[in-house]
């Protein structure tokens, strides 16, 4: 992409990226150029990233932190909404408060947190990149507001990229099964690991640069016609069960 993927003098926000894909994203987004801050949970140490705390949940200390970001900088070009996650939690079972806080993580943050930015990107362009998941796209047992959530965040993409267009670009990308310092408590052992894998049709799990490679790109002048866009990032997805099942009773 050579220098539509250049990012100097450009100012990014990465929501949850203190660890993980956010982290990833951090660094791909410093090492093309960006001056990036990283919100978090706490205001810990990473080098060549400028690391705030910051509960994304809470309107007011989104639009604070988006705010100081700005004016520190003089200018904010890139969001990336990527904060998020879930326990498993049956909707059957789990208490109203739990489907709000998951929600609100995933869901809301993002609206608020591109509120805030919406003013600041107005006048100079920018782009907003919302983390979704595979699971805004097919069934999510156990993890229902969850999915219901990052579908949310595809609708919003799309709405936004006709109210805030042409300035603003508001895009997803749909995250597969990734290696992360949590793969072992995400997927289990090796084992669960490769039979996992072996549903995909990449056959592998994907890794976190990946996912900031994608991001690079539509934070970048080379996504300059992407817009409303959710852009798939699951290695060819999984194979559709039905397929074994037919095959087995068929035999």
């Amino acid at each position: 992409m050579g220098d539509l993927a250049n990012l100097d003098g450009k100012v990014a926000i990465v929501t949850g990226g203190t660890r993980g894909i956010g982290l990833a994203i951090a660094r791909r987004l410093a090492a093309a150029g960006a001056k990036v801050t990283v919100c978090g949970r706490s205001a810990q140490a990473i080098d060549g990233l400028e690391v705030v705390a910051c509960d994304v949940r809470d309107p007011d200390a989104a639009r604070a932190m988006v705010d100081a970001v700005a004016a520190k900088h003089g200018r904010l070009d890139i969001l990336v909404n990527n904060a998020g996650g879930s326990p498993e939690a049956p909707l059957a079972t789990s208490s109203p408060r739990l489907a709000e806080r998951v929600v609100a993580l995933n869901l809301m943050a993002p609206i608020y947190l591109s509120q805030a930015a919406h003013p600041h990107m107005q006048a100079t362009g920018g782009s907003i990149v919302n983390i979704a998941s595979v699971s805004a796209e097919r069934p999510s047992p156990g993890t229902a507001a969850y999915s219901a959530a990052k579908a949310g965040l595809i609708a919003l993409g799309r709405s936004l990229a006709h109210e805030w267009g042409p300035a603003i670009r508001v895009n997803a990308i749909v995250v597969g099964y990734i290696e992360t310092e949590a793969t072992e408590a995400t997927y289990g052992d090796a084992a669960a690991q490769a039979a996992i894998a072996r549903n995909i049709g990449a056959q592998r799990l994907g890794r976190a640069g990946e996912i900031a490679e994608a991001t690079l790109f539509l934070a970048s002048p080379a996504s300059s016609y992407v817009t409303g866009a959710a852009l798939d990032v699951h290695g060819g997805g999984e194979r559709p069960p039905f397929l074994d099942i037919l095959k087995e009773h068929s035999a």
